[in-house]
């Protein structure tokens, strides 16, 4: 079977991929971080977590993994204390805010009071998970990349410890930018949660680490939005770098209409939604291509998939329909229930549990049941 082309971030190329674990978180609001909390708790069981090299996040995976990063110190990555350290260091405080409804808010407070809505969003997250934390402040190991995606460039734009960069603006080195702001780019919905405007210092970029947008105002004011519009499965970060990729896909999926909307407004969204739509089929595709030909090792699981793809023994009890209704939960950063919340905990660490028995690590010990095994999925 031909190999499928890898695409490349411009100074990403590498002579081949290094060993080594990279993990994409998707997007996908509040569901997508959710759900893959399930995953990285049983990634964290099957002893995978502390041996990934980089981790890279866009939009709703983004809060999920600046969590882990915040806390990742502190994890002694031992199975047996999953309920003393995981649960409470991570689980615990996802779970709170997953309680409280911010998008909502952020759109009234940021249209009737000074301040836009993305400032409000990025209150939110510091208010409940960060604190005064900066980039600073995420370990040297792994990696953590937050994407979000720079209008002004049409390209990805990284915020990492080391630098954050936009290969054609340039990169500045060592930022200072809060984690909550970081997190609020790179989950700025649109349109109503983007943009996030970042203003930098035009001597604050490394000379020459542009391609070719490196001057004002592409230094001056970085006009950014979430992500997931350039790449929902925050994939492009690892692919190319590292040999093993596993890819956690909390992402929605485009609905039918039987009549749309023909108003210029709600016809553009809806055209809009049919090309993202297929970016990101097209990288779920390729991705999966790749790990059939060897182009690739490692795996895909997804919040819409069926678990009766993965030849698996004693899989977790996930029926489609059930799992199906999880999946069609909003992109928003809207308030779930605790029991929604469980849910999908379970479905992602029972739909990560049999990506890795099928396809990373055949001699897995299977679970011996949900992380919340009252509740099921």
């Amino acid at each position: 079977m031909p190999q499928p082309p890898v695409q490349l971030i411009p100074g990403d190329e590498v002579a081949k991929p290094e060993a080594g674990i990279g993990l994409c978180l998707s997007g996908g609001g509040y569901r997508a971080m959710v759900f893959h909390v399930g995953a990285l708790w049983r990634l964290y069981e099957a002893g995978l977590l502390r041996k990934t090299k980089r981790i890279s996040s866009v939009s709703g995976g983004s809060i999920t993994a600046a969590t882990l990063a915040l806390k990742w110190n502190q994890l002694s990555f031992d199975p047996a204390k999953i309920q003393s350290d995981f649960v409470p260091q991570v689980v615990a405080p996802i779970r709170r805010l997953a309680g409280e409804t911010i998008d909502a808010e952020a759109i009234i407070l940021g249209l009737a009071l000074p301040g836009s809505v993305s400032d409000r969003v990025a209150a939110a997250y510091e208010e409940h998970l960060f604190g005064k934390a900066t980039l600073q402040d995420l370990p040297d190991n792994p990696r953590f990349v937050i994407n979000a995606t720079n209008v002004q460039s049409g390209v990805l734009w990284r915020f990492s410890k080391p630098y954050i960069r936009d290969y054609r603006v340039g990169e500045i080195r060592n930022p200072t930018v809060s984690l909550a702001r970081a997190v609020a780019a790179s989950s700025a919905f649109p349109p109503v949660l983007s943009p996030v405007e970042m203003r930098f210092d035009e001597g604050a970029f490394t000379p020459n680490s542009g391609t070719d947008l490196q001057r004002p105002p592409y230094t001056t004011k970085a006009v950014l939005t979430d992500g997931g519009v350039y790449d929902n499965l925050g994939l492009e970060t690892v692919w190319k770098r590292y040999d093993t990729v596993l890819v956690s896909d909390g992402g929605g999926q485009m609905q039918p209409e039987e009549e749309p909307k023909t108003d210029w407004a709600r016809h553009a969204f809806r055209v809009l939604d049919v090309i993202d739509n297929q970016v990101r089929s097209l990288r779920k595709r390729q991705t999966i291509d790749s790990f059939v030909s060897g182009a690739r090792k490692g795996a895909y699981w997804g919040i819409r998939t069926d678990m009766a793809s993965y030849p698996v023994d004693s899989p977790l009890d996930c029926p489609l329909g059930r799992t199906t209704e999880l999946a069609q939960t909003k992109t928003r950063l809207k308030r779930m229930d605790d029991a929604r919340q469980e849910r999908l905990i379970n479905w992602g660490y029972a739909v990560c549990d049999a990506a890795l028995r099928a396809h990373v690590d055949r001699g897995l010990q299977k679970p011996k049941g949900f992380p919340y095994p009252a509740t099921g999925v």
